[in-house]
């Protein structure tokens, strides 16, 4: 008989990893995916040595075109069954669209766009069946135009709309479905991007941790969607009284700013 596993992607730092600590230490068996095979290793120690359930790992990426492939041929080798999907791996790209390299910021799509999609749709009989989920990690980007990081605002923007759907389609199936849309965290994430997080970020920031024990008590009570973070929670609030013009704008200075 298959086991039943909660699958994780990006767990090889920030959100991902304390979704996988929480997971673990809540009694799921998890899979952890990111590239760093060695970094996946330490963080399924620590999480066993801390009194969780000793996570499988799996190196694997993503973003290449049969990435989605090879994890479910894994899984299928190990034979295990997905009951819930965690799809937190992503990046993003700062700089002006025309600017940037054309295939970096594919791969932005990729991995932020079709991984999510694939993963979500692709072991959907077996989260049916175990009547398990999906919490899809978008981020408060997927509420506004981008300028300076177009690409990846978009690609959140993507995230949010679908998993809302998805919400919608699968409640009466018993399936949760959630989306994470944290504001800044502290993370590899900025470094990856290319820019120093300034007072924005300051001032909206939760920590990953925080951010995880939120998506997580969301995710169990199948909340559609989860802002961390009381300043987060007032953006879309905010966004039904102003002017996509002026959004647009105010966007725009502050990345010009970082």
């Amino acid at each position: 008989m298959a086991e039943r596993v909660t699958l994780i992607t990006g767990a090889s730092a920030g959100i991902g990893t304390e979704l996988a600590r929480l997971f673990a230490s809540n009694g799921h068996k998890t899979v952890l995916v990111a590239r760093r095979e060695e970094r996946l290793a330490q963080i399924a120690s620590a999480i066993a040595a801390s009194g969780g359930i000793l996570p499988i790992v799996m190196a694997c990426d993503l973003e290449a075109p049969d990435g989605c492939d090879k994890l479910a041929a894994s899984l299928a080798a190990q034979d295990l069954e997905v009951e819930i999907v965690v799809n937190n791996a992503g990046f993003g790209l700062f700089g002006q669209a025309v600017e940037l390299d054309r295939q970096d910021q594919l791969g932005i799509v990729a991995l932020n766009v079709r991984a999510v999609t694939d993963l979500s749709l692709r072991f959907s009989d077996s989260i049916i069946r175990n009547k398990g989920g999906i919490l899809n990690v978008a981020s408060i980007a997927g509420f506004l135009p981008g300028p300076g990081m177009a690409v990846y605002y978009a690609s959140k923007a993507y995230v949010l709309s679908f998993t809302e759907a998805l919400h919608a389609e699968l409640s009466a199936k018993g399936v949760r479905v959630t989306t994470l849309c944290p504001g800044p965290v502290p993370t590899e994430f900025q470094a990856r991007a290319g820019f120093v997080p300034g007072m924005d970020s300051t001032l909206l920031s939760v920590s990953a941790q925080d951010v995880a024990k939120a998506a997580y008590d969301g995710f169990m009570a199948n909340k559609c969607l989860i802002l961390p973070g009381l300043g987060i929670r007032v953006i879309p609030f905010l966004l039904r009284f102003v002017p996509r013009s002026m959004v647009i704008a105010a966007v725009s200075r502050v990345q010009r700013k970082r």
